[in-house]
């Protein structure tokens, strides 16, 4: 069996026809199995879902119970069998509950990655390499100009920003699901034990990850404290938030922004980012070639990102390789809004 024949891309995303089912579809479908939480990748209105219970989770969190009109979780490493084909979930390393999804008919196995880091991050399981025939790749940060580096180090940078600038405050643009968390956690082994503040945006997907168990240390929320008393503070905010008039609330706030975007100097200018970290939950242009390489896959299919240079690289080693130009996935939850009933002010 041709690949093609059990995964192919179509309109509302990448088809599995023998199983009856799309991975992370951009419109409802009749069963939709889910990589993880980001709203780029996991929208609502389909019939019956499938991924991790921390993705269902989020999902139910953002869009409400009913979201979807069934949901089924499935635990890394467990086997379904849908229609012709049987499915497992691996670790991703992105963001909670995370998941490749790896997809076996007949004798072939394609990997699905979703987003993956191969990075270390304590608040997700890290990354799993699952041998396959196809691997297909996202390719976010997909160019060689894009090595994300020590993410300690830029967390090091963030405070000794704080130590040199004591009467004003640190607003740290970050994705609320994933990234957020994973600055906290940098934060808390870096030695930093003061309390870290949160935008209204955040609170709620924070405070799931501690119940998943995840130690964050003390949290809290930005909305009610008086602007002299956040000198010398750490808040972390969707990324929209700090370009907005809530900042007025704060002393003369110093914005970074968590991003692996933030490599590109001329991206930070023209984002007013005064203080650019490069902090990514992608992998880098090292980790897609390594991770590439270890998968033992000799078709490798790429897909959202700088497509063309990683498919350029797989050729020249020997491998057969096509973007899939997929649309609908990018930046995730870059344009984050409120929850119900918070305004700007949270």
């Amino acid at each position: 069996m041709r690949p093609q024949d059990i995964l192919m891309p179509v309109a509302a995303g990448l088809c599995c026809k023998p199983g009856g089912f799309h991975i992370d579809p951009v419109r409802p479908v009749e069963r939709a199995l889910i990589t993880h939480g980001h709203s780029d990748h996991a929208r609502p209105g389909h019939d019956a879902v499938l991924a991790t219970q921390e993705t269902l989770d989020m999902m139910r969190l953002r869009y409400g119970d009913n979201f979807a009109g069934s949901t089924q979780a499935i635990v890394y490493g467990e086997q379904i069998k849908l229609g012709d084909v049987s499915v497992t979930f691996h670790p991703a390393g992105h963001v909670l509950g995370s998941a490749q999804i790896a997809v076996t008919c007949q004798d072939k196995r394609i990997v699905a990655s979703g987003d993956y880091k191969d990075a270390p991050d304590p608040t997700c399981v890290p990354f799993e390499m699952v041998p396959c025939d196809v691997f297909i790749t996202e390719a976010t940060f997909g160019l060689p100009v894009f090595r994300h580096g020590d993410a300690a180090l830029q967390v090091r940078k963030l405070l000794d920003s704080v130590a040199l600038f004591p009467e004003r405050a640190h607003l740290v643009g970050a994705y609320s699901l994933g990234k957020a968390q994973r600055v906290i956690a940098l934060l808390r082994a870096a030695g930093y034990d003061a309390p870290v503040y949160l935008h209204g945006a955040m609170e709620k997907i924070t405070r799931y990850y501690e119940s998943r168990g995840v130690a964050l240390g003390e949290l809290r929320a930005v909305k009610g404290m008086k602007k002299a008393d956040l000198a010398g503070t750490i808040t972390l905010a969707p990324p929209t938030a700090t370009a907005d008039i809530w900042t007025r609330r704060f002393p003369d706030p110093v914005t970074a922004f968590a991003s692996g975007w933030m490599r590109v100097r001329a991206r930070a200018r023209q984002g007013g980012v005064e203080l650019p970290l490069v902090i990514s939950d992608h992998a880098d242009w090292d980790g897609l070639t390594a991770t590439i390489d270890a998968t033992g896959a000799g078709e490798i299919w790429v897909t959202h990102g700088q497509e063309d240079a990683l498919v350029r690289w797989c050729t020249t080693k020997g491998l057969a390789a096509r973007p899939l130009d997929l649309v609908g996935y990018g930046d995730e939850d870059e344009g984050e809004t409120l929850p119900p009933g918070e305004d700007s002010e949270a």
